[in-house]
């Protein structure tokens, strides 16, 4: 397939990428770099079937089928978004105009071509819930105007108008939830509790915990996602549910257990600490995951310790490369005796 993703130079936009491309379809990157990392699409400019276009979807997409040897486009999968708490609320108005007009300048360039239509929306949509695990029925229970609104609204209404393209146009339109995923190329600034944790470790910090560390996470690994995205993309539109699917890992860990893991592999002997609850963070997260299991016959495999020894492999490699990096630098700079 011709497939176009936004958000390719994500953490996740790498991932899928590469399975992609080793899938043996044509990839067309579409980034603006303000979350995603250069050095992902690096990875792939050498490859025959990758091509890259930077620019930023809210203000639309410049896919042109001329200067792509006249090949329109199968599927538009939908990732571009600032996706930490630190990094969307940064930037809230770009999170916010990248859920709402750069979703829909997606879905306008898949109507336009025929093409399928798949979106990253988020677990976010959940908000601070109610019901426990959540499965995709739950409305959630969502703070309109709070600090993490810019992200957890964006989606939603992200899903809206894939929804409102699929019954008004027709378009073939697919939607999966995720919830926490972890794996290499993460930034490590990312600041979300797997890199904030792995970091502070590897630095000989106190890992820090926020109130009293007894609200859940599910963490599920990146080429687990990876695979139950492939699986929906690939379910025939006459078999497919147009309806929001969860992909994410069941097995649910308590924060301070969470701590405690990254503790054991990387230094036993560090302290963990426990700061303030930012503000409408969420308690509980768990996916119901029966939906995917029953549509896609799909199911997380990768176990959280040797997942978790990988991520902490890559984040050591590219804290030890920045550094070298930050010596030559600074061995370059002429002193002032020179």
């Amino acid at each position: 397939m011709n497939i176009l993703l936004t958000g390719s130079a994500g953490f996740l936009g790498s991932h899928l990428t590469e399975r992609l491309l080793a899938d043996g379809h044509t990839v067309i990157g579409v980034d603006n770099y303000i979350s995603g990392q250069r050095r992902n699409t690096a990875l792939f400019m050498e490859h025959p079937n990758f091509k890259f276009i930077q620019a930023d979807v809210s203000e639309g997409i410049p896919y042109k089928a001329a200067a792509f040897e006249g090949r329109s486009l199968d599927y538009v999968l939908h990732f571009a978004s600032p996706a930490s708490p630190p990094h969307y609320q940064q930037f809230p108005i770009e999170t916010l105009m990248v859920g709402a007009q750069g979703t829909q300048n997606a879905l306008e360039l898949a109507h336009a071509h025929g093409a399928s239509f798949l979106l990253a929306s988020t677990s976010e949509v959940y908000g601070d819930p109610q019901v426990h695990p959540q499965p995709e029925s739950y409305w959630g229970h969502v703070n309109p105007n709070g600090l993490r609104s810019c992200y957890d609204e964006a989606k939603r209404y992200a899903e809206a108008i894939t929804f409102a393209y699929h019954r008004h146009h027709g378009v073939d339109t697919r939607v999966i939830r995720i919830f926490n995923t972890y794996g290499p190329r993460m930034r490590p600034d990312d600041g979300r509790v797997v890199t904030n944790l792995v970091m502070q470790a590897l630095a000989g910090q106190p890992l820090t915990v926020y109130g009293d560390g007894q609200q859940t996470r599910s963490f599920q690994y990146a080429t687990d996602l990876v695979n139950g995205i492939v699986a929906l993309m690939n379910l025939p539109e006459s078999q497919a549910v147009h309806a929001p699917v969860n992909l994410g890992n069941p097995d649910e860990y308590t924060i301070l257990q969470f701590a405690q893991v990254i503790r054991e592999l990387i230094d036993p002997g560090l302290e963990i600490i426990h700061q303030p609850l930012p503000a409408d963070d969420p308690r509980q997260r768990k996916p119901n995951i029966s939906r995917a299991r029953e549509l896609l016959g799909w199911s997380p495999g990768v176990d959280l310790r040797a997942g978790l020894t990988r991520t902490v492999e890559s984040l050591r490699q590219q804290t030890e490369q920045a550094a070298r990096t930050a010596q030559v630098d600074a061995e370059q700079v002429p002193s002032a005796s020179a």
